[in-house]
C-alpha cells in the first residue's frame, strides 16, 4: 500500500482549500477546477481530497454529501486548533472535551458536511487504560 485518503464529493472546492488551510495549515499538491488534493505540512503520507459533484470521474448515485462519516486528525495540542477554529469561524458541533477513553478533542462540519474530529491523545481513566495495546 503506497497511500489511503478519503476523496470527499464537493460542491464548493475553494471553501474546501480554505478550510484545511487555515485550520490546520494543509497546502495544495495537486489542484483542478474539479479536483483539489491536499496535504499536511509535516507529513506528506496525510492528505485529503476533494472532487466536484457532478464530475464525470463520480460514478452515477454516489455524488452525495458525507453522512455518517467522522475524519479524525490527531495532532499534538488540540487547544490551539480550538482557538484557530473560534478565529476563522468555523462550525463547531462538538465543543472541546476531555473524554475518559484519552482524548481531548472537538468536531468541526467542513463545507461538505463532513465532521472533522479534532483529537489531542492524553491519558485514558482506569477503566479505559488496559484497552489500550
Amino acid at each position: 500500500m503506497n497511500s489511503l485518503f478519503p476523496v470527499i464529493v464537493s460542491t464548493d472546492l475553494p471553501a474546501c482549500k480554505n478550510f484545511y488551510e487555515s485550520l490546520l495549515g494543509m497546502k495544495p499538491v495537486f489542484e483542478l477546477d474539479w479536483y483539489i488534493q491536499m496535504q499536511s505540512p509535516s507529513d506528506t503520507n496525510l492528505q485529503i481530497a476533494f472532487v466536484a459533484k457532478g464530475h464525470d470521474s463520480v460514478p452515477t448515485g454516489y455524488g452525495n454529501d458525507p453522512t455518517g462519516v467522522i475524519v479524525t486528525v490527531e495532532v499534538n495540542e488540540v487547544d490551539p486548533v480550538f482557538k484557530k477554529a473560534m478565529t476563522i469561524n468555523a462550525p463547531v458541533v462538538f465543543e472541546l472535551k476531555d473524554e475518559e477513553w484519552g482524548q481531548r478533542h472537538f468536531m468541526a462540519r467542513d463545507p461538505n458536511g463532513l465532521l472533522v474530529d479534532l483529537v489531542q491523545m492524553i491519558e485514558p481513566s482506569e477503566a479505559y487504560a488496559s484497552h489500550f495495546q
